[in-house]
């Protein structure tokens, strides 16, 4: 198994080539964007990851690097009903392209159905991994049934002295007087 180092300074265009499957995990602390999103148990939790490269021909029929790249954590994320922690298993499963610079993913990006990547001789599969898992982690995280009970009442204790005020157009009713 690779080292955590080693997944920070992959060659892309050689473990295309090698065409040999990549599994590989990391404590969520060592992923610190990610982590800051968890609420608690941050240490005992594992990202677990495989990575396939393989070439392929492109549009010219020259051979491009790709990569394919599946993670999942369980992570404890705010319920949005109760504020409570609730634990979420979050995953991905991708594919990219790699292309030779910036300019061309720039250029290629509009056309293309793909994912593109620039392509570096020492890139950092656990800074992908993390940023797949961010984009994946759910927008409202919730409990299926939240463990306490939830006070869904939006009212104030004193809305209900409030509401007894004399209705101010009771006072014009008043005033109205039948003319004889």
């Amino acid at each position: 198994m690779a080292t955590s180092t080693s997944y920070r300074k992959l060659s892309i265009a050689a473990f295309a080539l090698e065409t040999a499957p990549l599994q590989g995990q990391s404590p969520l602390a060592q992923l610190p964007r990610l982590a800051d999103e968890a609420v608690q148990a941050v240490a005992e939790r594992t990202v677990h990851f495989q990575a396939l490269g393989s070439m392929r021909s492109d549009s010219a029929g020259a051979p491009v690097p790709w990569l394919q790249l599946k993670g999942q954590v369980e992570i404890d994320l705010v319920c949005q009903r109760c504020l409570e922690p609730v634990t979420s298993q979050v995953q991905f499963d991708r594919e990219f392209r790699f292309v030779e610079s910036e300019e061309s993913a720039l250029a290629q990006d509009e056309d293309s159905e793909e994912d593109l990547l620039v392509s570096s001789p020492q890139f950092d599969l656990l800074e992908l991994v993390e940023d797949e898992l961010l984009m994946a982690l759910p927008v409202s995280p919730k409990h299926d049934k939240c463990p306490g009970d939830l006070k869904l009442s939006a009212v104030d204790a004193d809305f209900e002295a409030t509401s007894e005020r004399p209705n101010p157009f009771a006072k014009l009713a008043q005033l109205k007087t039948p003319k004889s």
